[in-house]
């Protein structure tokens, strides 16, 4: 969300992801899972027009090339998100 204190943040605010995963969910999910589970898609809400790709980069850029002023909702397909927090490593003491 842009703020007064920081006009510049590209942050994308709320209602461009709770529409883009309700757009997801209804017109989307269903077709694209059983061809490209594990890709990843850009949406615009506002259109429902979307991008693939093998990564999140590779979708997003897609998008922007397509539709540069356009926020996206991003998800992975087959997935309840696009991304996981967390890793495995030892740790170093």
């Amino acid at each position: 969300m842009r703020t007064a204190s920081n006009p510049e943040t590209n942050a994308i605010p709320d209602s461009v992801v709770e529409h883009g995963a309700v757009v997801y969910s209804t017109q989307l999910q269903a077709a694209l899972e059983s061809q490209h589970s594990g890709e990843f898609v850009a949406v615009d809400p506002s259109s429902a027009r979307y991008f693939l790709g093998q990564t999140a980069t590779a979708a997003l850029v897609a998008a922007r090339n397509a539709m540069p002023d356009t926020q996206f909702f991003l998800t992975r397909i087959g997935s309840d998100s696009a991304h996981k927090i967390g890793g495995h490593g030892k740790r170093i003491r």
